[in-house]
Order: structure tokens, then C-alpha cells, then sequence
């Protein structure tokens, strides 16, 4: 077993230096010159180079990939090229912001999601199954700010609950209070996770029960209740904790539509400013913390499927 989690967290370095590759090369040829972008159009040509010297942008893309690699490691992050700020500064209250939607939305979207799941298990073919499995392939066709949008014509302009955009800062809030402050965007992220989670227990689960010692109980006269949820459940925890790694990882990592639409300060619209500034320096930085996350949740969610199948960690 320990074995196998080496090897998973040897791909995920080997999956976070190749992202990094393509993080800084990608941003190098966005069009803009950040020098020139900070001292603005009528800088002469001395300045510009002085700048540029300044930032390390004289130097070959290898030395300054190695440069910014090497300063990644030992937790910095550099200074934004637009407002000289240090980037751990610009992102720390920003991360606050969409670590409190992702995980009141995870804490209300993934539990619900998965007992919906299960209990469409419970009863395939009924018409509580069609109407939930019609529901969630309908989300799943739909985009975020369509969602986003009449989510607001209903409860904002029909029955007059909540704010088109989240204003006002979530510090000193208790959870309640975050969760009426973040409504609307938790609610869009929810429909956006639910129409995921729900289709995939649903199938993990009906997968499972095609199982031979399933079929076993099934003939003995085992309750299907039981036999759900005490046998065919466990069995069907790997897949179903990947899909929820992954949607935890978009809660994080994917939420761009959603922030821009609701107008809330987080990452997201953070990384849109950064490049409509051109701020490279700001963009690689949230670019490698986006896929971090996504690598440590999928490892979690790897290790949490080794642990829980026997045909996992024992492969002979």
C-alpha cells in the first residue's frame, strides 16, 4: 500500500512540474510587455530596459523559469507586476473569500447530493429515479450563469431573498451568517456539483449491485436497503470519492463564472484582473496554487480509493 502511495504522489509531483512548465511558458506568450505595462506608454526606452532588468526580464526564459521555480519551492510567490504588492498579500484575503463558498457549498451540496444519489439506487426505475436522473442530466447540460441567472430572476426579483451581488466583507461572520451571505453563489455551486455526484453514486451504487455475492443477498431475501447500505455502499466508495475529489478540486479551481457573475472577491476574479493587466507574476502564482490543490485533492481521493478496495492494494 505504501508502495502505491509513492507512486501516486510521484505522479502528482511529476503532473505539478509539467503544469508549471506550461503555467510560465503560456504566460510568456501573452502579448504585452510587463514592463512597459507598469510604467505605462510614454516611458522611454531607457526605462523600460532599466525595468525590465529590474524584474529579471533581461534574462533567458530558462534562468527565469528556474529563478521562479526555485523561489515557488521555498513559498515565494513573488511581487505583482502591476501594484508591487507582494503576492502572498493579494491572495490571502482573496483565498479566504472562496475557501468560505467552496466549503459551505461542499458541507451543504456534497451530503445531499450523495443521499439523493443512493436513495435513486434504492428505487431504480421508479419515478422519483426519472425525475431526479432528468434533473441532474438537465444541470449538467446547463452552464453556471445560466443557472446563476435564474436563480436570481427567482429568489431576487420573484421573492425577494437575497442580493444579485455578494457585498461586504465575510470577516467576523459566524456560519450561519456566511452561509445567508454567500447564498446565491453556494446555491448555483451546488446545482453545479449535484448534477455530477448525484448520476455517479447513482451508478456506482447499480454497478455494484450486479455483483454476484449482491445477487447472493438479493435471493436470500436480504432487505435492498441493506444491502445498500451495508455492503454495496462500501464497495462503491472509491468511485464515488473521486468524483467528489474532483468536484471539490472545481469548487476551488473552477469557480471563475460564478465569482465574476456574483461580483465576490476571490481567486477567480482575481486571476481575470491579472490578466487583463497582464501581471505574469500574479498569474503563475494562482495558476500552480489552483493546480496544487487539484493534485492534493485528487492524491486524497486516490489514497481514500486504496484504502477502501482490498482489489486496490492487493493487485495479484
Amino acid at each position: 500500500m505504501l508502495s502505491l502511495i509513492l507512486k501516486r504522489l510521484g505522479i502528482g509531483v511529476i503532473t505539478v512540474l509539467a503544469v508549471s512548465v506550461i503555467i510560465f511558458f503560456g504566460t510568456k506568450i501573452l502579448p504585452g510587455d510587463a514592463a512597459q505595462i507598469r510604467l505605462g506608454q510614454e516611458a522611454t526606452e531607457a526605462n523600460v530596459a532599466a525595468m525590465r532588468e529590474r524584474l529579471g526580464l533581461d534574462k533567458s526564459y530558462v534562468q527565469q523559469y528556474l529563478s521562479w521555480l526555485g523561489n515557488f519551492v521555498r513559498g515565494d510567490l513573488g511581487v505583482s507586476l502591476a501594484s508591487d504588492t507582494p503576492i502572498m498579500n493579494l491572495i490571502s484575503d482573496r483565498y479566504q473569500n472562496t475557501l468560505y463558498v467552496a466549503v459551505l457549498t461542499a458541507v451543504i451540496g456534497v451530503p445531499i447530493s450523495l443521499t439523493l444519489g443512493i436513495l435513486a439506487a434504492m428505487f431504480p426505475g421508479t419515478l422519483y429515479d426519472r425525475i431526479l436522473t432528468f434533473v441532474s442530466v438537465s444541470l449538467v447540460a446547463a452552464p453556471e450563469f445560466f443557472t446563476a441567472t435564474l436563480l436570481v430572476l427567482l429568489m431576487v426579483f420573484v421573492l425577494g431573498i437575497g442580493n444579485a451581488v455578494v457585498v461586504g466583507s465575510a470577516d467576523g461572520k459566524n456560519v450561519f451568517q456566511l452561509i445567508a451571505h454567500f447564498a446565491l453563489p453556494i446555491i448555483t455551486l451546488s446545482f453545479v456539483i449535484a448534477s455530477q455526484l448525484i448520476r455517479m453514486s447513482r451508478a456506482a451504487v447499480l454497478n455494484v449491485m450486479s455483483s454476484p455475492y449482491i445477487e447472493m443477498a438479493i435471493l436470500k431475501g436480504v432487505p435492498r436497503r441493506r444491502i445498500i447500505l451495508r455492503h454495496a455502499l462500501l464497495n462503491a466508495i472509491g468511485p464515488i470519492v473521486n468524483v467528489v475529489a474532483l468536484n471539490l478540486a472545481y469548487l476551488v479551481t473552477g469557480v471563475v463564472v460564478v465569482e465574476v457573475y456574483f461580483g465576490y472577491p476571490g481567486l477567480a476574479t482575481l486571476i481575470v484582473q491579472a490578466v487583463q493587466t497582464r501581471d505574469f507574476v500574479l498569474i503563475q502564482g494562482l495558476g500552480m496554487i489552483f493546480c496544487m490543490t487539484y493534485v492534493l485533492l485528487m492524491l486524497i481521493a486516490d489514497i481514500a480509493a486504496i484504502t477502501s478496495n482490498p482489489r486496490l492494494r492487493h493487485p495479484k
